[in-house]
């Protein structure tokens, strides 16, 4: 059964057209060659009203990943995030995670890509939790993959393309079918990075802990908010290489993420991290988080963009 709403409709190129008019050529460059750079948000339904996190912060990164890879999108940053709140309101969702993706599309093939057409389109659905809907406070248990994060001077780690996650799906695959939720991967030089598709944090003596950008990892949102929040409640944070046996004998660890938001780790290669649950620092941080999501809680960041004329 399809997790999407085939009823609904998707913003391409400008115009709000059906799902199922939503296609492509065969022979469209992306198809071939993994020209696609995209992002990955979420619409909360809150008590002052439907809102979405941090809205400005994925679309220019949607634009620094397309910077990366000589791609001009065809629409400013402002036009693509009216773009993105008149779909939501055009299918009527209070809560929904967001889609917007750039690709080179049917002109011709061959690994040189510049004289193809940019395509540019959003979509939305309802997706629930993405690491399992008792993962939020339950843990996750994952192991550390076999498989290594892209080196430097491969791809750019920095860019949310669709070519990086190949890497993430042979992560994640392997996870899963060893039984795990999900897998942790190394840098080249052995170092902790991220999950296939998260930044990860582990807690030890009340220090938060992250690896850097140059670990490899996506410049996550979640990740700065994180962060942000952290040093708000006075936690230390570290931005340093992290060795794999770091995460073992750390008293909390835990992703983060627009899809996994920040979700516990409670064992790593069927070693317990400290109590196996939620931590007290996850979850002071979760708190926060969601308080600042909710409207709960006062920011000063503007990380809340309003639909519906609600607010």
């Amino acid at each position: 059964m399809s997790p999407f709403d085939e009823n609904s409709k998707v913003w391409m190129n400008g115009e709000i057209i059906p799902w199922k008019d939503a296609n492509i050529h065969i022979a469209s460059h992306v198809i071939h060659y993994g020209s696609s750079l995209f992002e990955g948000l979420r619409c909360y339904k809150t008590p002052k009203g439907t809102a979405i996190f941090r809205l400005k912060a994925h679309t220019q990164r949607l634009f620094n990943s397309c910077k990366m890879y000589r791609i001009d999108i065809p629409y400013t940053q402002e036009e693509l995030n009216q773009a993105i709140i008149h779909l939501i309101e055009v299918n009527q969702y209070k809560e929904c995670y967001i889609r917007p993706i750039v690709f080179r599309g049917y002109g011709k093939l061959g690994v040189d890509p510049l004289s193809n057409p940019i395509v540019t389109a959003v979509l939305v659905w309802k997706w629930g939790k993405y690491l399992g809907e008792d993962a939020l406070t339950n843990g996750v248990d994952v192991k550390i993959s076999t498989w290594r994060r892209m080196a430097p001077d491969t791809f750019p780690a920095l860019a949310k393309s669709g070519a990086n996650y190949m890497n993430s799906q042979l992560i994640k695959m392997e996870a899963v079918l060893e039984g795990y939720v999900e897998g942790i991967a190394l840098t080249s030089d052995g170092h902790v990075s991220e999950g296939s598709g998260e930044n990860i944090f582990a807690v030890i003596d009340g220090v938060l802990y992250t690896p850097p950008l140059s670990s490899s990892i996506l410049p996550g949102i979640t990740r700065d908010s994180v962060i942000r929040i952290a040093q708000e409640q006075g936690v230390q944070v570290k931005e340093t290489s992290i060795p794999r046996e770091m995460l073992y004998i750390a008293d909390e660890v835990f992703f983060t993420g627009s899809a996994a938001e920040i979700t516990p780790i409670r064992s790593i290669d069927k070693i317990k991290i400290g109590k196996g649950k939620i931590g007290p620092v996850t979850k002071s941080l979760q708190d926060d988080f969601f308080a600042y999501i909710n409207g709960e809680k006062e920011e000063k960041n503007n990380w809340l963009t309003y639909l519906y004329n609600e607010n």
